[in-house]
C-alpha cells in the first residue's frame, strides 16, 4: 500500500484545509516541517497518546524535519480543550519531571535520532509585553468562549482564568516559530492548532496544514482515562498489557489494530474476517502485536502463556502483587488506586472477587493472604 495513502487516512479524523492538496505536497518530494506538541502535565503515556506518536515517527521515516515539541512553557497555563473544569497550575520542577518519564516512553514509539526535541518555553518565555499584546490584537475573545467547554463553564457560572485565553496563541506562536509546515494532534487540538495556521498565514503568507487523528477508546469503550481504569500504559509489564488488551469490546479489535499497532492495513483486512469467525483468536493476534511492538516478542509469548494459565485456566500466576492493606475492601480498592465509582461499576459487572468469590459489598473486610482480583488484568495478595 502507498506509504503517503496510509499515512493521510490510517488513524485521520480530518485534514485542514484539505487531504488532496497535503497529498500532492507529500508526493513531490518537499521536505516539510512537521511537529507534534505535548504537554507534560502527567507522567504516563498511553496507547491513545501514541496514536499520534506513530504517526509523526512515519513521517520521520520518509525523511521530514519532525519535531517533537515539550510544552513546558503552555503547561504553565494547561489546555482547556477537552477539559469542562480548570486546570490544576504545575510547577516548572513538576513539568520537568514529569517530561522525563514521557521521553522514557515515547521512546518505545519514536526514534529520537530521527525526531527533533524542543521546548517551547526557548522562545515563548523570551516574548516581551508589546510582542505578546501585537500577537492577541490578530484573534478574537468571541472565537475562544464559543468554544463548547468553555461556553458551557461561563453558562454554568464556572470560572474561566483570563490566562486560559493565551492558551491557544501560545500555541499558534510555537507552529509560527518553528515555521510549520503541518500540525499533528487530536481532534479536540484543532482549535489551536487552527490558532497556528492564522499566524503562519498573517505573517508570513504562507499556507499550512493541520492534520488530527481519531481517539482510541478504552479497554471498555469509553475514552481511555486513567480514572476509570480503562488504559493501556507504554509502560505497563508484558503480563498486564496482553490481559489489558483481551478485555476489550469485541467491537473494537479492529480499530486497536488500526491505532494500536503498526500491522500493516492489507493484514489488518484479512484478520476481519477472524474477528467475525473466532474473536477471540483474533483478540490474541491483538495482544500479541501490541506486547511485542511495545516490548519484545519473548515478552509477547510469555505474557501469552501466563494469560492462558492464569485467567483461561484460572491458576494464580507464579508472582502476585502485594497490596498492604487493613480493615475492609473498600480500603483495599483505594490503595490500588480505584475512585468510588470505578470500584461501583466492577461490582455491578462481577468484576471483583476476594478468594474466588464475588464481592457485593465493599465494606467487608479482609484478611492476611486473601487474594483479591480486580477485572480481569490484576491479581493481589493482601498483607496485613
Amino acid at each position: 500500500m502507498d506509504k503517503i495513502y496510509e499515512l493521510l487516512t490510517r488513524g485521520v479524523a480530518n485534514i485542514i484545509p484539505n487531504k488532496s492538496t497535503l497529498k500532492e505536497l507529500l508526493n513531490s518530494g518537499k521536505k516539510l516541517n512537521i511537529y507534534l506538541g505535548i504537554d507534560p502535565t502527567a507522567t504516563k503515556i498511553h496507547l491513545g497518546n501514541a496514536v499520534p506518536l506513530r504517526k509523526i515517527q512515519t513521517f520521520a521515516e520518509l525523511g521530514h524535519n519532525v519535531t517533537f515539541l515539550i510544552g513546558d512553557f503552555t503547561s504553565l497555563i494547561g489546555d482547556t480543550s477537552d477539559k469542562n473544569s480548570e486546570r490544576p497550575i504545575l510547577t516548572s520542577a513538576e513539568i520537568e519531571e514529569n517530561f522525563k518519564t514521557y521521553k522514557k516512553q515515547a521512546e518505545k514509539i519514536i526514534d529520537f535520532s530521527k525526531v527533533t526535541i524542543r521546548k517551547n518555553s526557548e522562545w515563548l518565555s523570551k516574548l516581551s509585553f508589546k510582542d505578546i499584546v501585537s500577537l492577541m490584537q490578530r484573534f478574537s475573545l468571541n472565537d475562544f468562549i464559543s468554544r463548547e467547554l468553555i461556553k458551557k463553564r461561563l453558562d454554568d457560572g464556572k470560572r474561566v482564568r483570563l490566562d486560559e485565553t493565551a492558551y491557544p496563541l501560545m500555541q499558534g506562536y510555537d507552529s509560527y516559530f518553528m515555521d510549520t509546515d503541518l500540525q499533528i494532534g487530536g481532534t479536540d487540538q484543532t482549535f489551536n492548532m487552527q490558532a497556528g495556521r492564522t499566524l503562519q498565514k498573517l505573517l508570513r503568507n504562507k499556507d499550512t496544514f493541520v492534520l488530527t487523528n481519531v481517539f482510541l477508546e478504552g479497554t471498555d469503550g469509553r475514552k481511555m482515562s486513567k480514572s476509570w481504569g480503562n488504559a493501556i500504559w507504554l509502560d505497563d509489564l508484558p503480563n498486564d498489557m496482553y490481559t489489558k488488551a483481551m478485555a476489550i469490546n469485541d467491537d473494537l479489535i479492529i480499530n486497536y489494530f488500526i491505532l494500536a499497532t503498526n500491522i500493516p492495513l492489507e493484514e489488518i483486512e484479512a484478520i476481519k474476517k477472524d474477528v467475525t469467525e473466532d474473536p477471540m483468536n483474533a483478540k490474541k493476534k491483538l495482544a500479541f502485536a501490541i506486547v511485542e511492538e511495545l516490548h519484545s516478542k519473548k515478552d509477547a509469548g510469555n505474557a501469552a502463556e501466563n494469560f492462558k494459565r492464569t485467567v483461561q485456566e484460572k491458576e494464580l500466576p507464579s508472582e502476585i502483587e502485594n497490596l498492604e492493606a487493613k480493615g475492609n475492601i473498600a480500603d483495599a480498592l483505594i490503595k490500588l488506586g480505584l475512585s468510588k465509582a470505578e470500584s461501583k461499576r466492577l461490582i455491578e459487572q462481577n468484576g471483583i472477587t476476594l478468594d474466588s468469590k464475588r464481592v457485593t459489598n465493599i465494606d467487608n473486610l479482609i484478611k492476611n493472604n486473601q487474594i483479591l482480583r480486580i477485572g480481569k488484568k490484576r491479581i493481589v495478595r493482601i498483607s496485613s
